[in-house]
């Protein structure tokens, strides 16, 4: 898979080396991981409706097209930002946007390339909107980045009950674990040095990430995608 070239400031990094490393590393885990499944078979199928609008499908594969649609949105989100970076942006902001981007990206092949290997009815590219966010702006970038990571995470750990093969199951769990990561790394780039990483609005009483249902998740995701998908086995239309 090729890279976009991107232009970055010749300033030295300031990130840790530590944190640079498992960024770069952790998405490398997860594009070997999603060669390895392809080729896997499955029963489930997906329809496109006589309306036009496509149908994630069922079984796993409903949740692996949800999480593909998911996982499109972030990496659209994160390819403006690196391409328009804010004005001020720092070395290390960049650095770390760029990261996340990077990851964003292999997680969306990953999806792409597992579902092609169960069945040709993959979700199409989804067109995305940004009314609310200014990309020239750092703190509506940073707010948006932390609603997209906290929905991803909490997205994640609502669907894994949904998913049946545990080769699947290992996987999204992998995911899951970076994006808890990028969710963590933004909330430190909003508030340095605090506790906010694990803030309430994010952990339960019983120090567990929240999880919700995809009717919950798409409800606010449904703000940033232009094309109309339904999840009958979900109950979303």
């Amino acid at each position: 898979m090729k890279k976009a070239i991107i232009n970055v400031s010749g300033e030295h990094a300031t990130l840790d080396n530590s944190r640079r490393t498992f960024l770069k590393f952790s998405g490398l885990g997860l594009a070997i991981a999603g060669l390895a499944l392809v080729g896997c078979e499955d029963d489930s199928t997906t329809i496109i409706e006589p309306n036009g609008k496509f149908d994630l499908g069922s079984g796993d594969v409903g949740v692996l097209n949800y999480a593909y649609a998911l996982e499109q949105l972030e990496a659209d989100f994160y390819s403006k930002v690196v391409n328009n970076f804010y004005n001020g942006i720092s070395s290390k902001e960049r650095e770390l946007f760029t990261d996340l981007y990077h990851h964003e990206i292999i997680h969306r092949d990953f999806f792409k390339a597992a579902i092609s290997g169960v069945t040709s009815q993959v979700l199409p590219k989804l067109e995305f909107q940004y009314n609310h966010v200014n990309f020239n702006d750092r703190s509506s970038v940073l707010a948006t980045a932390k609603a997209l990571e906290d929905t991803g995470v909490a997205a994640y750990n609502g669907a894994g009950k949904y998913i049946s093969n545990p080769d699947y199951l290992v996987i999204a769990g992998k995911i899951v674990s970076v994006e808890a990561r990028h969710a963590a790394a933004i909330r430190d780039m909003i508030n340095p040095s605090s506790s906010d990483f694990s803030g309430d609005d994010v952990i339960d009483a019983n120090g567990l990430d929240l999880a919700k249902e995809p009717k919950d998740i798409i409800m606010v995701a449904a703000g940033f995608i232009k094309t109309s998908f339904t999840w009958k086995e979900q109950g979303i239309q």
